[in-house]
């Protein structure tokens, strides 16, 4: 799954126009995935646990982020996925419980707080936090009633 997510990921990123069939596709993965991230997305959460670094929902999760905010940096797809319904809401809860979560354990959600001295940052979870703002930032682009729901 995370791999598929990659190879989407890819072709979602690349700079050629596409044409209006590979939109529709392209709008019908939106949505799907948006649902998959609302019901994944605090698997994320288990990874303050030593013990589950490697869980595969937690990845799923963190790269279904990753091609849900390309998505909607690309303009084309922004206004669609900005009215998919609690995509917005479910966000901004994973943000606020990421947030408490890093509090309260060691905070493996943001690089500052991950890296140590010249160690490389290798853990899945480093920049969920800001990915998940970057999410909530494209969703709120030029839109207010977005903008006042948060």
């Amino acid at each position: 799954r995370v791999t598929l997510l990659e190879l989407m990921m890819s072709k979602v990123s690349e700079k050629n126009p596409v044409t209006s069939e590979e939109m529709n596709v392209i709008m019908r993965h939106a949505d799907f995935l948006a649902g998959c991230f609302q019901e994944k997305c605090e698997a994320v959460l288990k990874l303050t646990s030593a013990a589950n670094v490697e869980d595969e929902e937690a990845l799923v999760a963190i790269r279904l982020l990753d091609v849900l905010c390309e998505m909607t940096s690309n303009n084309g797809q922004l206004e669609h996925i900005q009215t998919l319904p609690g995509l917005l809401e479910t966000a901004i809860d994973t943000l606020r419980l990421t947030h408490l979560a890093g509090k309260q354990t060691v905070n493996i959600f943001t690089a500052t707080h991950a890296s140590t001295g010249q160690e490389e940052i290798s853990h899945p979870a480093v920049g969920f936090k800001s990915h998940l703002i970057r999410l909530i930032g494209n969703l709120c682009y030029k839109n207010k009633e977005n903008q006042d729901r948060v």
